[in-house]
């Protein structure tokens, strides 16, 4: 019975992960940091579609969206920030977060 049990409640729970939504203050990487190591280990590369996040698991997938103007990007998680999101730059110059520094995000996990 409880094997039963297991595996519904295990995909409930998958839904609901990638379902979750957060609203968060995106910035992004100095160009300082470039070929720094990141909090997993990782190289990191500014023109990588990455991300720093204070608590996402490293290798999650998320969508970013720039609730300013509407563009999305998915990045990966594979360093630690005590900020919202802190994108590379080129995932950064895809939803326009470059001239401003700052914007209003809201991040979907994807996988």
């Amino acid at each position: 019975m409880l094997k039963k049990l297991i595996v519904p409640l295990t995909f409930a729970a998958a839904v609901l992960v990638q379902s979750a939504v957060l609203a968060e203050t995106a910035t992004y990487y100095s160009d300082a940091y470039q070929g720094q190591s990141t909090a997993s280990g990782e190289t990191f590369d500014t023109w990588s579609y990455t991300a720093a996040h204070p608590s996402l698991p490293f290798g999650t997938w998320v969508q970013v969206t720039n609730l300013n103007n509407g563009a999305s990007v998915s990045v990966r998680i594979n360093d630690r920030c005590n900020c919202g999101i802190d994108l590379s730059k080129a995932a950064a110059q895809q939803i326009g977060v470059l001239q401003s520094g700052t914007a209003p995000v809201s991040i979907q996990v994807q996988k």
